[in-house]
Order: structure tokens, then sequence, then C-alpha cells
């Protein structure tokens, strides 16, 4: 299935979504959620600004749409820099990062995403960059060879990730903040969707406000994906959201009441009824739907975790038993034994 059929898939910056960046938040009083990052965040910029200092380079790892690419945003205006925006996979020699550091300001942001995914070559010629700010630049080859230090202007590294445990150690260690997001709660969630809604001039009432958190994943982004398309249905239906209009296209969607959609239930279903529940690994996973084993890994397993309907065990995963209710079928008496 492709990932970009997926209502409720967060990985990916869709055409729509590119044109209403008006949702994301400006600053950190509008950043709604993750109160405990904001807070500290709020000290760390104040007192660089303070010292009139680059910001500490920052790191944040969480999945997708929970608002990494949204605080390199709110950073770099908070500390009146520009923002500069690239991906890991994307800087593929140092030439390529080169040009990019001798473009910066003092005080720029400079935001790496998938920084896990950067060629290794470059990430060591990031280490003296990020402590000293000197780009080391190789001129000539063989015996003649020389190299020279570039002065690099002060600037703040932001990189993002999805998976931190394939950062090295020399490039994590080199960041003076690393914050974990999380998923977002029910509340949070409905002030992402009143806050959205407003922006988008959708009157849309409580009932309905809280039916689209519920099934949004606990992910901000999947909510303004989910609002717009319930704001479809009700354009043609009349005009406000109501909690019928919002449920029906919900369900239109295939998005059950816990943020499942097709592939999720299938991944359930596939591990209940060919496998008995596991333990399965993600590699026969990934043969029986014909998905990647990646994708399996980093688009679908995270939620299904997090919510508690499949667990990962050193044999392999297991459906638990909130993942045979949700799926309609009655739990073995042995399940417990499975899990461990």
């Amino acid at each position: 299935m492709d990932e970009l059929e997926r209502i409720v898939e967060a990985s990916k910056l869709t055409e729509e979504d590119s044109r209403t960046e008006n949702l994301r938040p400006k600053n950190l009083d509008d950043f709604i959620g993750q109160d405990k990052l904001r807070s500290n965040l709020k000290v760390f910029i104040e007192a660089a600004k303070n010292r009139h200092e680059a910001l500490d380079h920052c790191l944040f790892y969480a999945p997708p749409g929970l608002g990494k690419t949204t605080l390199a945003h709110i950073i770099a205006k908070e500390m009146g820099g520009n923002l500069k925006i690239t991906s890991g996979p994307v800087l593929e020699k140092v030439g390529n990062l080169a040009a990019i550091l001798t473009n910066l300001s003092d005080g720029d942001v400079f935001f790496i995403d998938e920084i896990h995914r950067m060629n290794h070559l470059v990430e060591e010629s990031l280490y003296p960059v990020m402590e000293d700010f000197e780009l080391d630049i190789i001129i000539g080859q063989g015996p003649s060879a020389k190299t020279i230090k570039l002065p690099i202007p002060h600037f703040t590294l932001i990189g993002a990730t999805t998976r931190a445990g394939l950062l090295s150690s020399p490039l994590r260690d080199r960041f003076g903040i690393i914050e974990h997001l999380d998923f977002y709660n029910i509340e949070e969630l409905v002030h992402v969707v009143n806050r959205s809604a407003a922006i988008m001039n959708i009157a849309i009432d409580n009932d309905a406000n809280e039916e689209i958190a519920r099934r949004s994943r606990g992910t901000p982004r999947i909510v303004n994906r989910l609002l717009k398309r319930v704001r479809d249905f009700a354009e043609v239906k009349g005009g406000e959201i109501t909690y019928s209009i919002a449920k029906e296209a919900l369900e239109a969607l295939e998005v059950d009441s816990a943020g499942l959609d097709k592939m999720d239930r299938l991944i359930l279903t596939v591990l209940i009824k060919k496998f008995g529940g596991g333990p399965v690994g993600v590699d026969t996973i990934s043969a029986v739907i014909s998905e990647e084993s990646d994708a399996i890994t980093d688009v679908y397993e995270p939620y299904l975790i997090q919510s508690g309907f499949i667990a990962r065990t050193p044999r392999g995963r297991v459906v638990t038993e909130t993942g045979y209710k949700h799926i309609g079928v009655k739990p073995p008496k042995n399940l417990q034994k499975e899990l461990f």
C-alpha cells in the first residue's frame, strides 16, 4: 500500500499541506502541547538572547508529525535569524554542506530533517563546525593536499530524527539541547482542532472536534489533515461540522474510533488469523502484506505499539489483548506467556 494514500500518515508533507502553512504556530505561546519542552526552550532562548549568542545546537526526536519542523521555524523567529532547511539524504557530499554553511549569517538556524540518514563523511565534517564553527576543507590531492579551516558564522544547528537510535554517539553528544516529543493527548488535540478550525474559518461543535481528535493518532499533523477532509464533507452537506457529519466523514475515510486505518487493521488481522497472534518477525509480516519492512517499522508500528495493540518481544511482534478486542476476536488463554 502506498504510504501517500494514507490519510493518517504523518511523515509526508503533501502539496495541500504546503499550501496551508498558516496553520503552523509562529511562536512558542501558540505552540500547543509539549509543555515541559516548551517551557525549557523559552528559558534557553531568552538566556541565549541575553548573552547575544546563538542558541545551542538542538536535537529533536519523535515520530512524524509532532512538531519538530515547527519548532525549528519558531526558534529561528524567536532568535531573529533566517531558517535554512535541508534533509539528511540530500547532503551527499561535503561540498553540499559547505555551500549551505558558507551562506549562513550569525544567529541563523540550520535545520536538518532525518539527520540520521546523513552520509557519514558529511557527518564527520560537521563535528568541528558544531564545536568550533570551523569547516575543514581539503585542497588538492596526494602529497600536495592541504587542509584549510574555513570560519563559519555562529549559527544553531537543529537536527530532527524519527530514529534516534541510529544516530552515532559522536554526533549526538555534540548537541547541547536534546528533547523528545511525545504523542498528544485528546485534550491537547482538541485545542489543535479548535485553533485550526478558527484559522480556516470553519464552524465546528464540541463533540465533532473531540471525535476528530480521538481518531488523529495523537498527532497534530493528522488532526489538520482529517479536519480538512471533514470540512469537505461538511461543505457539501450544509456547512457546519457537526458530530454526525464528522463521524460519517471519518468512517468514509476508513479511520476507525482508535485512529487505525485499513492497513493498520490488516496488520492486526494478519497477525491474528495467519499467525495466531504471533510472535512474528517483521520480515514475515512484510512478505504477507506486500509492504517494505522499513515502512512497517517506521510508519505503522509506532502507533500500534504506543496504543497497546501490538508488543515487541525478543521473538517477534505479538498482538495484545487490546488488539484482539479491537479486531473483534477473543484472545487466547495463553496470551500473557507470548508477551514474555
